[in-house]
């Protein structure tokens, strides 16, 4: 790479030379050498890298056949070895900055996290002793609940900040970040049950409070440096609109927004009148769907779906998702940004492989179902798939029904009489 050294100035104005040069780095560090040693060449190359070149770098190397799962491995150094030198996108309206928009929201859930780690859980582990594991035990288990509310601030950045990314076209950052995501989750819920185990030891729960630790501050990192600057640059402020609109649905980590969010140019939420859209939503019109067994009107067909004690996906033959029911207590959460979006991106890299075989065999016609049960707490989740098809027995996509059935389950006997409280 000391080709490139004698021609830094003509780098800043060359993308292409820049994205050479970054992915040489990157697989540098895949043939294991000294990230210390690359930190310091790349120092020396580059002077602010931008949040959306890194994007380009990683799709770059998709795109050239390096597996996900490799470039996610390799996530935690590629922020150090970026952390300092990634240029920050500035805009100029600063509507992210106020009360209740999604990009403000997401930096507060930061900070809370961050503050946790930092002032609480952190020190608390280690000060731990075996002698005063046993008080501290239920103390700590407090703060790690609190902190598996990471999984909302996880939650709402793959199912409703991704599928926009993915309609621009920035497929590879998203992969690889929800991989990293998932990575999170489990070393938290590992940090838990070692805590809740009579054999873990002051050493092991030291160990692995550092590691998730670091995994997750490097993920702030990730978020606040490339995501953040890289969604600003691209989405549009209606666009941040129906963000906004689909993060309730999901629901906030740590802290919550100050207030609701709606931009300079539009009446605020819950006012009626032009720019309200959650009002142009409710005022859509209605129609007739006409079947072969009756006709609805689409609110009532719209209601009956919403009322089914279960929730219900279609994805078309093209796999794309078209259509998904709002029933009461939905398991899996479902925003509206995902309608248009590939299947394939709706689930994390480690259970796509799942998802592409049931696909194939149902529209090669070699199965109709499918279907798998997994405990969640004290829920039996149900999930079964359902190859639908034309007249002529054609695939015209594919429906998911989720379901918690443990109260199914948990039936014994008749009942014959109303109930008492009718």
């Amino acid at each position: 790479m000391s080709e490139y050294i004698d021609n830094r100035s003509n780098m800043k104005s060359n993308k292409e030379q820049r994205q050479k040069v970054l992915k040489e780095i990157i697989l540098q560090l895949h043939d294991g050498k000294d990230p210390a040693e690359v930190k310091e060449e790349f120092a020396k190359l580059i002077e602010g890298v931008s949040a959306s070149e890194i994007s380009e770098m990683e799709s770059g190397l998709v795109a050239e056949g390096m597996a996900v799962e490799e470039i996610q491995k390799l996530c935690d150094v590629h922020a150090e070895i970026f952390r300092g030198a990634v240029t920050q996108i500035h805009t100029t309206s600063k509507e992210e900055e106020k009360p209740g928009h999604p990009v403000r929201v997401l930096r507060e859930e930061n900070f809370a996290i961050e503050n946790l780690l930092k002032n609480t859980l952190m020190p608390k582990v280690a000060a731990l002793t075996e002698e005063t594991l046993a008080e501290r035990r239920y103390e700590l288990l407090e703060d790690v609940n609190l902190l598996l509310d990471i999984d909302k601030h996880y939650s709402r950045k793959e199912n409703i900040l991704f599928p926009y990314m993915e309609k621009y076209g920035i497929t590879a950052p998203p992969k690889v970040m929800w991989g990293v995501d998932d990575e999170i989750r489990v070393m938290i819920k590992g940090f838990k049950a070692l805590l809740n185990s009579p054999d873990g030891t002051v050493e092991d729960l030291k160990a692995a409070a550092e590691a998730m630790n670091t995994k997750i501050l490097d993920m702030i990192f990730k978020e606040e440096s490339i995501l953040i600057p890289m969604l600003l640059e691209t989405l549009t402020e209606d666009e941040w609109v129906e963000i906004a609109l689909d993060s309730d649905e999901i629901g906030y980590c740590i802290v919550s927004p100050e207030a609701k969010w709606s931009p300079s140019r539009m009446i605020p939420f819950g006012a009626p009148g032009e720019g309200n859209a959650a009002e142009a939503v409710s005022n859509a019109a209605d129609g007739l769907i006409r079947m072969e067994t009756g006709i609805l009107k689409v609110d009532e067909l719209t209601r009956i779906l919403n009322t089914l004690p279960i929730d219900m996906t279609f994805i078309d033959k093209d796999d794309n998702v078209k259509y998904f029911s709002q029933s009461a207590e939905r398991i899996f959460p479902r925003t509206k940004s995902v309608i248009g979006r590939s299947v394939q991106n709706c689930h994390p890299p480690s259970s796509v492989h799942v998802v592409e075989t049931i696909l194939e065999a149902f529209k090669a016609g070699r199965k109709d179902h499918e279907h798998f049960w997994i405990q969640m707490g004290d829920a039996m989740i149900y999930i079964r798939y359902f190859a639908v098809r034309g007249e002529q027995g054609e695939y015209l996509g594919t429906l998911e029904v989720t379901q918690n059935i443990a109260p199914l389950k948990a039936i014994e006997g008749q009942k014959r009489l109303l109930s008492e409280n009718f």
